[in-house]
């Protein structure tokens, strides 16, 4: 342990951020004046006293004097090496400060306590350890800095205190690690921390040259991989000339794909761009990939690639009636579209203004009339390629813009993509359900197809990948959609509207027995010699066992019936050939789901109360029948007012508040009880409530029904009517006739009331369907009610007519 001797009285030499350590010897500059002052005072007290003149050395951090100093002797006064006048001294032991003393000369003088840093012999086993690792430690340090005469005279230190002092020469300690060690007094622990002190520098020092040595392992990596790469492109250059032949390398020369490609001017001069851009960067760079992807995109699209249209317009024509039955108006459009193209092409009007004469047609129908499988025929009647893009669920717009370059895992668009894939600028494409296109916050995908589906902008379509001018204008785009009202009307009105209602019971019959049953007999394994539905099992299948605007539930009866027969067949019971008849359905498959209401008995029938009218409805399955319920609360218990109930939306809302007002005023002339309106609640009811209703075309249907219900007079089972209603008893004009008469036929309805302004949309109806059905056109409500009401009977139930 350190100790304390005789006080001693000193000049204080300050050390600034310096902190000198027993047993060092340092020059000082004599023209600071402290110093000089302090060593002046030194040399007048040591005129009196023998020995060399002492001082005390002191750190003066920050202003801040240290509470332990070094007692240093002048060895010597004289001239540095630079010139200037200076003193060297000699580190000699701690002093612990006191308080201030008078002196000769102008330097501060203090009163200080000498501290004894002696260590017991012979030295503990723990110390001797800490002893040993220092010396290792230094030594280690030493070396790696070459200073090899150092080392013998660390190795040769044996005195704890003075090894532990030693590291006060070690440039890589800061002055706060200097200044811990000076205050340390007890030799041992100065001693450990000299070691850690020297060991972490160590530690860093390792990891320094670890850093060091794997950034320079990776710099000659580089420069030997840069210096290969170009040699071996010397190799090959020669190679090339040697042999006359550059088509080995075309695959990596993006220059020479680029020229010898038939490209369009400007997108040349944009790819050779690019490729000035590929030459100048570092194979590392990330850009190089980029442009790299970007060239082969360019480099696969048919920039040029035509097909030339089949201009048969009869051969066409027969290939469109062959794949599909019906579709008269989709027909006529491609056909009318062939023949002009064919006039245009003949007085070389192919391009005007820099466009072609594309196409964009829309066609609107519910699901299963066969709208995406026309699109093929359409490319097959053409002589054109066929590619389908999917839109259903696309939320971005990058998906049909593509992205910018600049993004991880870029793409071009689905329709530059599309392009790509039929490998022609004038293919057919299918965008397949356009209707069920959203948005969200990464865009709006349907606006980004204004651009694409405008004949007037899609020659100069520019893809955010490509950044080129595409060219569109030669496409035929076919959109395809269930409800027409989820297309957004800007997009809509860029495309021609062509409508597919649904088919007749008798087109269905057709495409059943033409298309639906070849097909499934090949897959259910049959061949069609050995399985035949006759032509009134399929009229049955398609009236009772499926009721649905398009073929879809058709087919998967007809394959149902087919799997039945084969594995009836394979256990033994049924022997093949085997025809189909119309009685054996109900055996094979079950009993039928949808019986018209004039083949139930008169009791079982919707309309066999009063109350209760038949409408005609038009949703995204097609059209469909709907039946409107009325009653009447009892006086003493059911509140007044109006009651709806059927998930109805606004305007059927408003239909049917007209329809009560329209009573209530017209009651007395109609010859009903509209006394019982006033006091008695009123509620109307859409069966299905489950469904949303909504629109004004069952107006007439809820005016039927409370007329029906105040008068007791039954709504006839074979009536079905559709119709706005006004407060004067108008019959207003409604939308979708066609596919609402093609519903009244499917459910076996023999009468249909429409308004008088939609005479004009029976033109549209197919002929057969007509001719099954007694259209009514009508003006005013008062001839709803006479054409739909039973007439009154005297007491007795009012006798309901049965269909003919």
């Amino acid at each position: 342990m350190a100790a304390e001797s005789t006080p001693l009285a000193l000049p204080v030499l300050p050390l600034d951020d310096e902190v000198v350590l027993p047993g060092m010897v340092v020059p000082l500059d004599l023209s600071d004046s402290e110093v000089r002052a302090a060593v002046e005072a030194a040399q007048a007290a040591a005129r009196d006293e023998p020995g060399k003149p002492r001082v005390l050395l002191v750190p003066r951090v920050d202003g801040t004097y240290a509470g332990t100093g070094v007692l240093g002797t002048v060895e010597q006064v004289g001239r540095l090496a630079d010139g200037d006048p200076g003193a060297l001294i000699r580190g000699r032991g701690r002093v612990r400060i006191g308080a201030g003393t008078t002196g000769p000369g102008a330097a501060l003088w203090v009163e200080g306590t000498r501290i004894d840093e002696s260590v017991p012999e012979p030295l503990p086993g723990h110390v001797s350890d800490l002893v040993k690792e220092y010396k290792a430690l230094a030594t280690a340090w030493l070396r790696k800095r070459g200073a090899w005469q150092v080392v013998d005279r660390v190795q040769a230190i044996d005195d704890v205190s003075a090894l532990a002092d030693n590291s006060g020469y070690s440039p890589f300690l800061t002055t706060d690690q200097k200044v811990a060690l000076l205050e340390t007094t007890d030799p041992v622990a100065r001693l450990k921390l000299a070691t850690q002190q020297l060991r972490d520098h160590l530690a860093e020092q390792d990891v320094a040259e670890t850093i060091a040595k794997d950034v320079q392992e990776g710099v000659d990596k580089q420069q030997r991989e840069f210096l290969l790469r170009r040699q071996l492109e010397a190799v090959r250059k020669e190679l090339r000339e040697l042999n006359g032949d550059q088509e080995g390398e075309e695959s990596d020369d993006y220059r020479a794909r680029v020229e010898a490609a038939d490209l369009p001017e400007k997108v040349r001069e944009a790819a050779l761009k690019e490729v000035d851009k590929l030459e100048r960067s570092s194979d590392q760079s990330p850009e190089g990939s980029w442009i790299r992807t970007w060239l082969d995109t360019v480099l696969e699209m048919p920039w040029n690639e035509r097909t030339e249209d089949a201009y048969d317009i009869r051969g066409a024509q027969a290939v469109l009636d062959a794949e599909h039955a019906g579709l008269q108006d989709v027909k006529e459009r491609i056909t009318e579209y062939l023949a002009v193209r064919k006039r245009r092409s003949d007085r070389g009007l192919g391009v005007v203004g820099g466009r072609r004469g594309g196409a964009v047609l829309a066609l609107v129908g519910p699901p299963g009339v066969g709208k995406t499988s026309l699109g093929e025929s359409v490319a097959h009647a053409m002589g054109r390629k066929f590619v389908r893009v999917a839109l259903g669920g696309v939320r971005d717009e990058a998906e049909i813009r593509g992205h910018r370059r600049t993004y991880v895992g870029a793409l071009p668009g689905r329709i530059v993509r599309a392009i790509k894939e039929a490998g022609s600028m004038n293919p057919v494409v299918l965008l397949d359900e356009i209707d069920k296109v959203g948005s969200d916050f990464r865009g709006d995908p349907a606006a980004a197809l204004l651009e694409v589906l405008d004949p007037a902008q899609n020659h100069t379509f520019r893809d955010h990948y490509l950044e080129v001018e595409l060219d569109l204008s030669d496409v035929v785009f076919l959109a395809t959609a269930n409800v027409l009202e989820a297309i957004p009307e800007a997009l809509l009105d860029r495309m021609e509207l062509v409508r597919l209602d649904g088919y007749t019971e008798d087109e269905k019959v057709v495409i059943a027995r033409d298309h639906l049953l070849p097909r499934q007999l090949e897959r259910a394994g049959l061949q069609a010699d050995e399985v035949t539905i006759e032509e009134g099992a399929l009229r049955k299948l398609a009236g009772e066992y499926t009721r649905e605007a398009g073929v879809r539930t058709l087919e998967r009866s007809v394959a149902r019936l087919l799997r039945k027969i084969a594995a009836r067949h394979e256990l033994g019971e049924r022997e093949l050939p085997f025809t189909v008849t119309e009685g054996d359905l109900r055996d094979l498959i079950g009993r039928p789901h949808h019986v018209p209401e004039s083949a139930q008995e008169p009791a079982e029938r919707r309309t066999a109360v009063p109350g209760v009218a038949t409408g005609l409805a038009v949703t995204g399955a097609g059209g469909d029948v709907l039946y409107v319920e009325a009653s009447l609360a009892d006086p003493e218990t059911g509140a007044a007012g109006l009651t709806l109930t059927g998930q109805l939306g606004d305007v059927m809302k408003e239909s049917a508040q007209i329809a009560l007002s329209f009573l209530r005023s017209h009651g007395a002339e109609l010859e009903l009880p509209v006394a019982d309106l006033k006091d008695r609640g009123v509620h109307i009811h859409f069966p299905a409530g489950a469904v949303p209703k909504d629109g004004p075309s069952a107006g007439i249907t809820m005016t039927t029904a409370l007329a029906s219900l105040l008068s007791g007079r039954l709504v006839r089972t074979d009536v079905a009517m559709t119709g706005e209603v006004s407060l004067t008893g108008r019959v207003l004009p409604i939308g979708g006739v066609k596919q609402k008469l093609l519903a009244a036929h499917r459910a076996g309805v023999t009468t249909v009331i429409i308004p008088k302004r939609n005479e004009p949309d029976l033109d549209d109806v197919p002929a057969e369907v007509l001719e099954k059905l007694d259209v009514h056109a009508v003006t005013d409500v008062r001839q709803v009610l006479e054409l739909a009401l039973s007439p009154a009977t005297n007491g007795a139930a009012p006798e309901v007519p049965v269909a003919a």
